[in-house]
């Protein structure tokens, strides 16, 4: 893919101020990085950060983390911030399976999970970042009351992600098939992914749960 591999990514995002070289050593204390005791929501697999910047400028009062593993689709969402960077924004190029080694027991307080890698084969469902051992990995890092809210237009990935739901023990707080014709649409902010496919015609289907405290 084209994102993957532009010229010089590697290097633009090392001399960027706004992308942690070595956020495990934030782990436990990510509040100093932002200079206070405010919510920390993260988003994983970012993109090209449309959705995690707009929250950033509607929330304030909020620390968002956005988490992208490739370095050309990461320095996408830099060009989004660059006259005006929101001062509680920040990224990390990172892949999720690491999350638990980044992030202390109780430090985040929102997930989001959008239009996710769907992993198609059967052999690689424990990819897919609703999978109970995704679950698991997030379970240790949430505070009592934290979330995971998850969007998507693949409805096999959905469903697969309401069993796993289940299946790990969590609570499942609301899901639709129809987001955009829902109660929950209120507020709703929308990624590069999801204005493409519902004006294509496709329903967006979301879901929010949390887990056992």
């Amino acid at each position: 893919m084209r994102l993957r591999n532009i010229p010089g990514a590697r290097e633009t995002l090392a001399e960027n101020d706004f992308v942690l070289q070595d956020p495990a050593q934030y782990k436990g204390s990510f509040h100093t990085l932002f200079g206070n005791s405010n919510p920390i929501h993260i988003e994983i697999g970012m993109g090209k950060g449309r959705f995690i910047t707009e929250l950033a400028r509607l929330h304030p009062d909020i620390n968002y983390l956005g988490m992208e593993k490739y370095s050309s689709v990461l320095i996408r969402a830099l060009d989004k911030i660059k006259e005006n960077p929101p001062s509680n924004l920040y990224f990390l190029r990172m892949d999720a399976e690491d999350i638990a080694e980044i992030f202390a027991p109780n430090e985040v307080d929102r997930i989001y999970l959008n239009f996710s890698d769907p992993w198609p084969k059967d052999r690689h469902a424990k990819r897919r970042l609703t999978s109970s051992q995704f679950l698991e990995r997030y379970d240790k890092i949430l505070t009592a009351d934290g979330q995971v809210i998850f969007k998507t237009d693949n409805r096999p990935l959905f469903d697969f992600s309401l069993e796993e739901i289940e299946k790990s023990g969590w609570i499942l707080d609301s899901k639709t098939y129809d987001l955009h014709h829902s109660e929950y649409m209120e507020g709703n902010v929308m990624t590069e992914y999801e204005e493409k496919f519902s004006a294509q015609g496709n329903p967006i289907h979301q879901m929010t749960a949390h887990r056992i405290k």
